[in-house]
């Protein structure tokens, strides 16, 4: 009887969780993004980033209501943003995968949501001091920090009982289209309805990839949503197809309104305007599939290894049990 209270308790608080979540990533830093960048110019971009690392702080300490967090979760949180940083960095400087990406969607697969959120944020945050900071930088933190939360819902926790008995070979290694079947059958029908709308009514594109691509492709992950119900499983083919979907079209047509609004406030930039964002999207999706398939690519061969440590750290320590 206990056990079911305290399973009850548990769902109740993280369903709290993630409307907290919910409200800030969609409702919040949208709205902290937008009007910095049009209230507060290009120049007091640090203010927008700050405040964003503040929003994640929120639903992710509320993972440890009534209770003390552990310093060790609190470490294997930093060294999740650490490593993501020196990863994304050495393939940044040696071979053009981005494996910052999908080292975020790892994240919020092992960790959940708001892990995966904070994660994803802050490392974009340290990231920037590298690679050079500017008014996409909270842009950039917005879109790591909601790929890593989309991670977090989307997939299965693994089961730590199952492991123990079976070990990890069973748990992480298959590599099968069955679960993922419906969400990439929702949005290749959606691609398909976006070609079709192009015959019939182009406007003024040229070329079929542009914003279609982006707003077709949302329609269909999230009918994805609405056919599979079920959480995806943890194995590498399945993760690949989430990261390369989501990141071309979630990251990627978000980064394109960053790079019109940016340019907007820049001397010789283009006004903001339908027009404009139809340039970019045409403009921006070699580089987006790209982006997208880079890491796609990292999370097929390398993230089943990270899972299995993580959750080995996990089932060692006792952490987010």
């Amino acid at each position: 009887m206990r056990r079911g209270f305290d399973l009850t308790q548990y769902e109740a608080a993280a369903r709290k969780r993630t409307a907290v979540s919910a409200f800030l990533i969609l409702g919040v830093i949208p709205v902290t993004v937008l009007g910095g960048s049009f209230l507060l110019g290009s120049d007091l971009y640090m203010i927008g980033s700050i405040l964003i690392v503040i929003y994640t702080m929120i639903p992710f300490f509320m993972v440890f209501e009534r209770r003390k967090p552990k310093a060790r979760e609190i470490v294997l949180i930093a060294m999740m943003a650490a490593l993501t940083v020196v990863i994304h960095l050495f393939f940044h400087l040696t071979v053009p995968i981005q494996a910052g990406t999908a080292m975020i969607i790892i994240s919020g697969i092992s960790l959940g949501p708001e892990a995966g959120f904070m994660i994803g944020t802050l490392a974009r945050f340290v990231c920037n001091f590298y690679m050079g900071q500017g008014p996409w930088t909270p842009w950039q933190m917005f879109c790591w920090g909601l790929l890593g939360f989309l991670a977090g819902l989307a997939f299965n926790k693994v089961n730590y009982e199952e492991i123990r008995d079976r070990g990890f070979r069973d748990e992480l290694a298959s590599r099968s289209l069955r679960m993922v079947m419906g969400p990439v059958l929702c949005i290749a029908f959606a691609l398909a309805a976006a070609y079709i709308c192009y015959l019939i009514w182009p406007g003024k594109d040229q070329t079929f990839f542009g914003w279609r691509l982006y707003v077709f492709g949302v329609a269909g992950l999230l009918g994805g949503l609405l056919v599979q119900r079920k959480r995806l499983s943890v194995d590498g083919l399945t993760m690949a197809l989430f990261t390369f979907f989501v990141t071309f079209i979630v990251y990627g047509g978000i980064m394109n309104i960053c790079a019109m609004v940016t340019s907007a406030a820049m001397p010789g930039g283009r006004p903001v305007s339908l027009n404009t964002l139809r340039i970019l999207y045409i403009s921006g999706a070699p580089y987006d599939a790209v982006h997208a398939g880079g890491a796609a690519v990292f999370i097929f061969f390398f993230g089943d290894m990270f899972i299995k440590k993580l959750e080995r750290i996990k089932i060692k320590y006792g952490i987010y049990r």
